[in-house]
């Protein structure tokens, strides 16, 4: 036997030693993972096949209720309003299993108003547009093959814009306003399948934490209780 055949055969028990060990030691650290991780990744497997459950489209309605009213005793003033009271925007559902889902909408509506009072040798202006409210909701169906009744609830962000001027006695001011207010949001709706769409009616209720458009010598508050009768249509 030749000095190489000796060298290979010594050799090749090494080799395959070698490998059963590492693949011992894989199999080992993947025991030791963190349970957390494992859960984390059999989520993360278990929604890469939902993005074919997303279902999209406009959702928009009117409100039961104003927006905003005038506050009273603030001596002599002027009102004007361009606000629409129309609702509309964006919306975007994930479908998950049991018949729950999670909505996002957008919705917009064109808050536009000029209000004006004088105080004592001061007077003050505000002036607001675009507002966006941003609802978050868990949404569960009921069973059905064509009419499905559904409930929703979650949370909600509402923001404006727009320009405050206050003149007094020692000149101008000017500043940039926006306000954001947060509140709950519980609904009740139908929803349709249509041919090729589904029609969604429902009333929605929501409950905001502040008055946001209120301040020294405002005019306007929001109403804290807010209804409004939504239609969705999705694809």
């Amino acid at each position: 036997m030749s000095k190489l055949q000796r060298v290979e055969q010594c050799s090749a028990p090494t080799t395959i030693s070698v490998r059963k060990s590492t693949a011992a030691r894989n199999a080992n650290a993947f025991h030791h993972v963190p349970q957390t991780m494992r859960l984390l990744l059999l989520l993360v497997l278990a929604t890469s096949g939902a993005y074919a459950q997303f279902s999209f489209g406009v959702r928009g309605g009117l409100p039961f209720n104003d927006f905003f009213h005038v506050v009273s005793g603030q001596g002599p003033a002027t009102f004007q309003s361009n606000t629409t009271q129309f609702t509309l925007g964006p919306t975007v559902e994930l479908h998950l299993p049991a018949g729950f889902g999670l909505e996002v909408d957008a919705l917009y509506r064109n808050f536009a108003y000029n209000a004006t009072t004088n105080q004592v040798d001061t007077l003050l202006q505000n002036k607001a547009n675009n507002a966006w409210e941003f609802p978050l909701l868990v949404k569960y169906r009921l069973p059905g093959p064509f009419v499905r009744p559904y409930l929703d609830a979650g949370v909600a962000w509402d923001r404006w814009s727009g320009f405050t001027q206050l003149t007094g006695p020692l000149g101008l001011t000017k500043s940039d306003v926006s306000g954001v207010n947060t509140g709950f949001v519980v609904g009740a709706g139908i929803e349709l399948h249509l041919p090729f769409v589904k029609l969604s009616p429902e009333v929605r209720y929501s409950r905001w934490g502040a008055q946001n458009i209120s301040g020294v010598g405002s005019l306007l508050e929001t109403n804290q209780n807010r209804a409004e009768f939504l239609v969705g249509l999705t694809f």
